[in-house]
């Protein structure tokens, strides 16, 4: 089971493949699902790699960190695993999950038990890559205040009106 989702995530070119992957994976270990999320992109402190807020139906990620991210990680696995951790962290928050502890440790087994122990993906659910490590710096890119929709960043199955 495990080398089939490490191909998928290796072939996934957009964000709603990638998550469509990060829902069949937390069916898959914690029997748990929602529909309906909305992803926006928008420029935050590098610090910040993604947030949901609570009872809403949106994740927003970092633009300004996924451009810096798409330069240092030179390979689709690397980038996609990335992204694949930002989404699943932000999912699980999403599904109620709020203590971020808790988030950290669920989507660790996540990874684990999808990917396997040497992925990437289980790395960067406990250890971020850190750009400001690497000279990166956001103050001269945080005030654009652009907020960008992700347009069919979910499969939606079926309707919600009967």
């Amino acid at each position: 089971m495990e080398s089939c989702f490490i191909e998928e995530l290796e072939r996934c070119e957009s964000y709603g493949e990638i998550f469509d992957l990060v829902k069949k994976s937390v069916k898959k270990v914690l029997g748990l699902h929602r529909a309906g999320l909305l992803l926006y992109l928008k420029s935050l402190p590098l610090k910040v790699g993604a947030y949901y807020q609570t009872g809403s139906n949106s994740i927003v990620l970092n633009k300004l960190l996924i451009d810096v991210m798409s330069k240092v990680l030179i390979s689709r696995n690397d980038y996609n695993s990335f992204i694949f951790s930002l989404l699943l962290h932000e999912y699980l928050h999403s599904l109620g999950f709020l203590d971020e502890n808790k988030v950290r440790w669920l989507a660790h087994k996540i990874c684990r038990e999808t990917f396997g122990e040497d992925h990437p993906t289980v790395k960067m659910s406990l250890e971020p890559p850190a750009p400001t490590i690497l000279g990166y710096r956001d103050e001269k890119y945080l005030d654009s205040g652009d907020v960008e929709i992700i347009r069919n960043f979910e499969k939606i199955e079926h309707s919600y009106i009967a």
